[in-house]
Parts: structure tokens; C-alpha cells; sequence
């Protein structure tokens, strides 16, 4: 453990540097574990935000990594699916850190690939995607790592892909109790510091756009395309993982 930081109880961790307190990653995996359920039945799987995954597949043009001529599509984040996974073509791809979330959608979308997994280190290879949706995701990761996220995202997409994604509208780090019965971490740098390290990333054209959320709150959208040129570094990864199983 760094100096600069303290262990409480359950994966809680002080950082004395800056006074935030802060989950590890096995605790916001046992959080989602826990409110999966909840959050999955008390979300509306309808609104705007879905509605912008339409504009996200009519911008992918008919050279497509997908079978049958569908685009592949990376959720990142999926949870129990309903709100964005099954508005996705057949096919597309969920990845989760819970693994009760990762059940929830096995039931939801079954003919989806599902893989549990973590956005900072993605089990992909190379150019994989046409797109990925995170939705509501990226916050739930140490505001320090989020660069590194979209480094994996630019690393998966295809040269010219997309990115739909959830913006921030402010700094914060924090933990939230009571949260869908539960606790659970929150961390983001900023709205034009997360545009920035989009851009640092690769993502030379970024929109922005409003729309409702899961839970009814209107929320701030990014739209992002990868450089044509952009090069999402060396790749470890072989072959893609397994998809997760029962």
C-alpha cells in the first residue's frame, strides 16, 4: 500500500495526500456484486440516452468487424444490459467487473458475448471494435487511471471508430453510502479535463450532447472518433478472452 495512503474497513481506502476517500478494485467489484440487482430493476431501460446509440450505429459505415455485416460493438460496463447491450446489434460484446451483473445480462441479452474484465486493462486484441458504449462506466474508476481507460479504448477500436460514452460534469471522488442499498465509488477529473485526455488519447473529433439517464436525470454524452492515424500501442493480447461462463 502507498504511503500516501490508508486502509479502513472493507477495501475503503483514506488518500492523505488529498484527504478522498477511495474503494479498491476488488471492493467496487463486491459493491457491484451486491446492488446489481437494485440498480438493474430500478433503472427505466428506456430514454434518450438509448436513443443515442441509433445515431452511434448509423455512424459506422458497411466495413464493418462484425459477421454478417453488423458492426462489433464493445460495451463497456454492460451490467444487467437492458439499458444499452440489447440495443445493440446480435452479437455485440458486454464487459463487466460484476459477475452478478454479468449473470443479470446473460438473461437479459443471450445473445450477447459477455466477459468479465476490467476497462483499464481490456482482454482484446488490437482494432477489434467498430465502437464502444460506456455508459455511466468510467466514473466508477480512480480519476488517475482514467487516461490509461481510454488508451485501451483507442487500443481496441478499429482506425476511425467510435466512442459513446458518459461525460462528467464535474470533479469529484467519492464514496457513496446508501447508494441502491449499498456503497459505491465515484471519481472523475473534470468535463474539460476528461475531454482532454479523450483527445490525449487518439479521439480527434469529440461532440457533446445531452440526454436522459438510466435513472432520470438529464446527462451530458460525448461522441468520439479515433484518429485514422492513431496508433493504440503495442498489443499483448494474443486473442480475444473467453467469453465468461455460467
Amino acid at each position: 500500500m502507498s504511503v500516501a495512503s490508508a486502509a479502513a474497513a472493507g477495501g475503503t481506502v483514506m488518500n492523505l495526500a488529498t484527504g478522498s476517500i477511495d474503494m479498491d478494485r476488488n471492493a467496487v467489484r463486491r459493491a457491484w456484486d451486491e446492488v446489481a440487482e437494485t440498480y438493474a430493476a430500478r433503472r427505466d431501460p428506456d430514454g434518450s440516452d438509448a436513443a443515442l446509440i441509433d445515431d452511434l450505429l448509423d455512424s459506422l459505415g458497411d466495413d464493418a468487424a462484425g459477421t454478417g455485416g453488423d458492426p462489433l460493438v464493445l460495451d463497456v460496463g454492460c451490467g444487467d444490459g437492458a439499458r444499452t447491450l440489447a440495443n445493440l446489434p446480435p452479437g455485440s460484446v458486454g464487459l463487466d467487473l460484476s459477475r452478478r451483473g454479468l449473470d443479470l445480462a446473460r438473461e437479459t441479452v443471450p445473445d450477447a458475448r459477455l466477459v468479465h474484465g476490467e476497462m483499464s486493462a481490456l482482454p482484446f486484441a488490437a482494432d477489434r471494435f467498430d465502437a464502444i458504449t460506456a455508459y455511466h462506466a468510467v466514473f466508477h474508476v480512480e480519476r488517475e487511471r482514467h487516461p490509461a481507460v481510454y488508451a485501451e479504448f483507442a487500443r481496441v477500436l478499429r482506425p476511425g471508430g467510435h466512442l459513446l460514452l458518459t461525460l462528467p460534469s464535474g470533479r469529484f471522488e467519492t464514496v457513496r453510502r446508501g447508494w441502491m442499498g449499498g456503497r459505491m465509488f465515484f471519481s472523475a477529473p473534470g468535463r474539460e479535463q476528461t475531454l482532454g485526455q479523450l483527445r490525449a488519447a487518439g479521439f480527434a473529433t469529440v461532440e457533446t450532447m445531452t440526454a436522459t439517464d438510466p435513472l432520470g436525470s438529464s446527462t451530458e454524452f460525448a461522441f468520439a472518433t479515433l484518429d485514422e492515424g492513431a496508433n493504440g500501442g503495442t498489443d499483448s493480447r494474443a486473442t480475444d478472452a473467453k467469453p465468461d461462463g455460467p
